[in-house]
């Protein structure tokens, strides 16, 4: 499953993942991840979640961002939750590409049991319609 949380810069997107990520700590009986572009969350997320920065790796652009994510649940089985912070920041600001991004995630969350949570930084009728065929919004 696909979560989306949107909402213009400033709104409390981060607020609610960072909630998001320590409510998924305590259900889960396997792992979490909270992925972010800087290691900025450090003293937000429980320490039980495992916090990874893409600057760390290089990662830029969808196809490298989903190749990055499908390789986190390829080494690790036990993902429960993956939750990423500024999605438009790692990816690109390219709603058509974020539309094909999310739906490659949405099967990739089918194929590992994994679910996806990514903060959106616009107004929701920025994004195309056929998202929220394989994507939620939970805001």
């Amino acid at each position: 499953m696909v979560s989306l949380i949107i909402g213009h810069k400033g709104s409390g997107k981060t607020k609610i993942l960072v909630d998001n990520v320590n409510d998924a700590v305590e259900k889960s009986n396997g792992n979490v991840i909270c992925v972010e572009k800087e290691t900025k969350l450090t003293y937000d997320v429980s320490h039980r979640a495992r916090l990874v920065s893409t600057d760390s790796y290089s990662v830029s652009g969808f196809d490298a961002f989903y190749g990055f994510l499908s390789g986190l649940c390829a080494g690790d089985h036990d993902i429960t939750d993956i939750l990423v912070d500024a999605t438009f920041r790692i990816g690109g600001r390219d709603y058509e590409a974020l539309a094909d991004f999310l739906k490659k995630v949405d099967e990739l969350a089918k194929i590992t049991d994994t679910h996806f949570t990514f903060t959106i930084s616009t107004d929701l009728e920025n994004l195309p319609e056929r998202m929220f065929e394989y994507c939620k919004k939970i805001n």
